[in-house]
């Protein structure tokens, strides 16, 4: 059975009353270019996504991104908000 990325994260916006797009790089090509990637061919996670946050403009350039090295550390929601806030302003 195969997934349908787009089709995912439709239902996953429409599920979370999501209003904002939200992105998936589910052929890995622009996580390499923004360093995103574990890229240590030794690592059992080679060539998945590291946890990772962007914030676009409406024009689609990158104003902030946090890349985690340790998968399990999360952003607060409210770390987010206060960039956005920040940005906004």
């Amino acid at each position: 059975m195969s997934v349908d990325p787009p089709a995912v994260l439709g239902e996953f916006a429409r599920t979370n009353n999501l209003r904002h797009l939200v992105l998936s790089d589910a052929r890995r090509q622009m996580l390499p270019a923004y360093g995103a990637m574990v890229t240590d061919e030794k690592s059992p996670m080679y060539r998945f996504g590291k946890r990772a946050y962007f914030i676009l403009d409406r024009r689609g350039i990158v104003r902030w991104m946090k890349i985690q090295q340790n998968p399990l550390e999360l952003i607060q929601p409210a770390d987010v908000l206060s960039v956005v806030m920040k940005l906004g302003s």
